[in-house]
């Protein structure tokens, strides 16, 4: 602006989008900016913050038909009064009956935002058969900075876990699905998470996809890169620490005699982080106490899947678990 002052103008940029500047230009006011959602594949615009006008130039192809999709934003109320935003895809025709298969996912640890991002496996197995999917930024990310991280670590990650479990309640009360309909996701510190959701909340669920876990937080930080988290979760070995991290340990927790919804736990031999172990004793601690246990365990792969081959099997092999359980009857190949 004039005399060297700022000037701040809205650009036209896709709603519900992941944006972010890849390069602008010194001499004018154009830049380029990479935009990409759950329904749209990664793009390259060309915005001008002079006219306000931004333009798509190259994107790559889509993987998986979204005409009849659409992306959108509500909010839960955690059970301290915090609003939790949510996104929530599904398609354009949605019946609020309660009975739409709904897979709910999170993170929400070591300040790793959540934002719209563009899965082929998703689109195709899940949201083209008529499934709806949904992400929840609950506390322990970084989606509104580091007082968002802070307020979900330690003491309190239960508070964390209660955000996504409100967001569960939800998605039930404004009879998007229902508790039998609807499974929850996670990975590593995500494992944790509905690790928690099927020991704490296991009435809200009607299946839990359980990957790469933490589980035992008794022992966790005895066991690979766990004494490097710390930070995150407190130390088992400090009695005041132990204290509130008992109270988020899935492995302590289980108890028999409870209905817990079915669970599929995937881990790797391999894994140089979390180790495999976590998901081992649960399956066999669940399976002692008589619930349905679906276990999965390769030889090969790390903190994740190594290659397309596992990364598609993974997959599958998830997607096949939900059209079993909270799936059946509901979906466009059953």
């Amino acid at each position: 602006g004039p005399n060297g002052t700022w000037r701040r103008s809205a650009l036209a940029l896709p709603d519900n989008s992941s944006v972010g500047v890849v390069d602008a230009s010194r001499t004018d006011d154009r830049a380029l900016i990479s935009v990409t959602s759950f329904l749209t594949p990664p793009s390259l615009w060309l915005a001008d913050a002079g006219t306000g006008q931004a333009r798509q130039i190259k994107a790559q192809p889509p993987k998986f038909n979204a005409s009849n999709l659409v992306a959108e934003q509500h909010e839960a109320v955690s059970s301290d009064g915090t609003r939790i935003p949510y996104f929530l895809v599904h398609r354009r025709d949605l019946k609020l009956d309660g009975n739409n298969p709904t897979l709910l996912y999170a993170y929400g640890g070591f300040e790793s935002s959540q934002t719209p991002s563009y899965s082929a496996g998703t689109g195709k197995l899940w949201l083209e058969r008529g499934g709806v999917y949904a992400v929840a930024n609950i506390r322990g990310g970084g989606e509104f900075g580091s007082a968002w991280h802070k307020a979900g670590i330690r003491e309190h990650k239960k508070r964390a876990q209660d955000d996504f479990a409100a967001v569960a309640a939800d998605l039930a009360r404004r009879r998007v699905t229902s508790p039998k309909r609807l499974a929850c996701w996670g990975g590593s510190n995500g494992g944790l998470l509905v690790g928690n959701m099927l020991t704490r909340f296991p009435e809200r669920f009607g299946a839990v996809w359980c990957t790469i876990p933490l589980l035992d937080m008794r022992r966790y930080s005895k066991l690979l890169a766990g004494a490097s988290w710390i930070a995150e979760y407190g130390d088992p070995d400090i009695a005041e620490d132990w204290e509130f991290i008992k109270e988020i340990s899935p492995y302590q927790l289980a108890a028999p005699g409870r209905a817990y919804p079915p669970i599929l736990l995937w881990t790797s031999a391999r894994d140089d982080r979390v180790h495999p172990g976590h998901a081992r004793k649960m399956a066999a601690r669940l399976q002692e106490f008589g619930h349905e246990v679906w276990f999965y365990e390769p030889l090969h792969g790390g903190h994740g899947t190594s290659d397309f081959e596992q990364t598609a099997h993974m997959w599958a092999l998830g997607y096949a678990f939900l059209r079993r359980t909270i799936g059946k009857g509901r979906l466009d190949d059953d």
